[in-house]
């Protein structure tokens, strides 16, 4: 029998079962039902979060595993939430009906807590105790983005930066010998100092150290996390720094997948979203699904459209709509915003509408509700009759996250822009890659006249990509 040292080894040489790995924002001001109107000023992140979670569900983890640094914390040994169904909710943020449940991976946790204990740390019970914020804040946004699995719900010590890394190697190995697919995520915030009316008051200098950690994941050096002052981490008065190390150390030696989805700072509060690795990049670079030879490309381009044929077709001779289907997997299941295209056999198109942010529950939802109005309220056109069905094909467009971009940045073949005046009163949008479209001022031009905004005004610009099913 080999000794736990060999196991351990053996399973951070071989491939892992931790198949996606990020870091996730916990301001409960997120939270639609806490934040109400004040959501507006973090949409980046919400919006960013519903991308997480699509690549999150799209990795086919069935646990997640989480550290946050507002659980309850032992000096000297981790700790882990112990009770069969985890639970939080945001009672002390003036929003009491709205809660998170999961059930704990019972066997996952009880592997950390072995492998932990042949390198001397200890993982101590927190029985029967509800969920912070930190831990049930990320945890709302997977559930209202359509993930269901498991949870092992954790919170880091008071030990050095070098134990915290080895305890993230642990979690690994367990991970490793569980044989199921799991994620990590690494829950917290950046500087609590960047405004002069911030939480925990102003310093000048504590940007750098959001800047430090943001730069070094752009650049897909996350190791640089490991290495930053400890000064300007006191500087910056962070609360994510030691779930990042546990999180650097769970994913030493994986392929990494860095990406920073959305970083924004609007209470004075760095809030970062951010992929560390992701087992589907080495496939679909970023987790993109737009190689035809990907079978989950495959399907979903056998699916998507279909969808909202049925859809169209069932609302032209019924004007019914239909139902959600009842088994929704994968990227249907997450919130995510989408343009449903409807073109006759000839390619002239014969509708096309659809949404910049989610507004339902999930993509199914969404696709049926856009393909309906792009079959009848585009008003550029009539209302889709019976008689043109059998005439037309389909196209359906997710929408990844925005982000803010000059003229130069653009590229009408790759990102779809959106304009808008400085008054943010119009706006308009492009997808990408439209026939005729050749150039990025051609793209800008367009979609500023489709908004209404008058040659010459100064355009605030964002683009965005997409994952394209067509039939």
């Amino acid at each position: 029998m080999p000794c736990w040292e060999n196991l351990l080894a053996n399973a951070m040489e071989n491939a892992s079962a931790i198949v996606f790995s990020g870091i996730a924002p916990h301001p409960p001001i997120m939270v639609a039902e806490v934040g109400r109107e004040a959501i507006a000023e973090v949409r980046a992140s919400i919006a960013a979060m519903g991308e997480f979670t699509r690549r999150l569900v799209a990795s086919g983890a069935e646990t997640v595993v989480l550290i946050s640094p507002h659980a309850p914390l032992d000096a000297s040994a981790f700790v882990a939430y112990h009770t069969p169904q985890l639970y939080g909710d945001f009672a002390n943020f003036r929003a009491a009906g709205t809660n998170v449940k999961f059930s704990l991976d019972e066997a996952l946790l009880e592997a950390i807590r072995e492998f932990a204990a042949r390198r001397d740390y200890e993982v101590i019970n927190l029985d029967n105790f509800p969920l912070d914020h930190g831990t049930a804040v990320p945890l709302y946004f997977l559930d209202r983005n359509g993930w269901s699995g498991s949870v092992v719900a954790l919170g880091y010590s008071f030990l050095s930066n070098d134990d915290h890394l080895k305890f993230g190697e642990c979690i690994r190995a367990a991970a490793d010998s569980s044989g199921r697919p799991v994620a990590f995520i690494a829950s917290g915030d950046l500087s609590h100092r960047l405004k002069p009316d911030a939480p925990a008051g102003y310093n000048r200098a504590a940007h750098h150290f959001d800047d430090e950690v943001v730069g070094a994941i752009h650049d897909s050096s996350p190791e640089r996390i490991i290495e930053i002052d400890p000064q300007l981490r006191q500087t910056a008065g962070e609360c994510g720094y030691r779930s990042m190390l546990v999180a650097l150390g769970a994913v030493n030696k994986l392929s990494l997948a860095c990406e920073v989805l959305s970083y924004e700072a609007p209470f004075g509060v760095g809030y970062l979203v951010a992929q560390l690795t992701n087992a589907n990049a080495s496939k679909t670079k970023g987790n993109r699904l737009t190689d035809s030879t990907n079978p989950e490309h495959q399907r979903l381009t056998a699916e998507l459209p279909a969808l909202a044929r049925r859809a169209v077709e069932t609302f032209a001779r019924t004007g019914k709509q239909i139902d959600t289907p009842a088994e929704i997997t994968a990227l249907l299941s997450v919130r995510a915003p989408c343009f449903v295209s409807i073109k006759t056999l000839n390619g002239e198109l014969r509708g096309c509408i659809g949404t910049v942010e989610p507004v339902k529950d999930n993509l199914a939802e969404e696709l049926i509700a856009n393909a309906i109005n792009a079959a009848t309220r585009d008003p550029r056109f009539d209302p889709v009759s019976p008689e043109e069905l059998a005439n037309l094909r389909y196209s359906v467009d997710v929408l990844r996250v925005p982000e803010p971009a000059t003229l130069e940045d653009l590229d009408p073949k790759v990102y779809g822009v959106i304009v808008e005046d400085e008054s943010e009163r119009r706006r308009g949008l492009l997808l990408p890659d439209i026939p005729g479209v050749e150039t990025a001022s051609q793209q800008v031009d367009i979609a500023a006249r489709k908004a209404g905004i008058p040659a010459g005004t100064p355009l605030k610009l964002t683009r965005f990509s997409v994952d394209r099913f067509r039939e």
